[in-house]
């Protein structure tokens, strides 16, 4: 889990807005997602149960956009 996030004011920039610059970057990153799934411990087989989940899901998006390109 080792992120480092940097903000560095630009300018006299005002300090509520270098927060929520730095808010946004830890989204994007994807550290407060993290931090929240670290807070419960998972079993393996549900972790395993969630990415079989998640892969079909994916899959069934990728089945339903090649039907629709090709369908004639």
């Amino acid at each position: 889990m080792g992120i480092n996030i940097e903000v560095f004011p630009k300018g006299r920039e005002d300090p509520k807005r270098m927060i929520k610059r730095f808010v946004k970057k830890c989204k994007k990153d994807g550290f407060l997602r993290e931090v929240v799934e670290r807070q419960r411990f998972k079993k393996p087989s549900e972790v395993k149960r969630m990415k079989k989940k998640k892969r079909q899901k994916v899959l069934q998006k990728l089945h339903e956009e090649y039907e629709n390109k090709y369908k004639e």
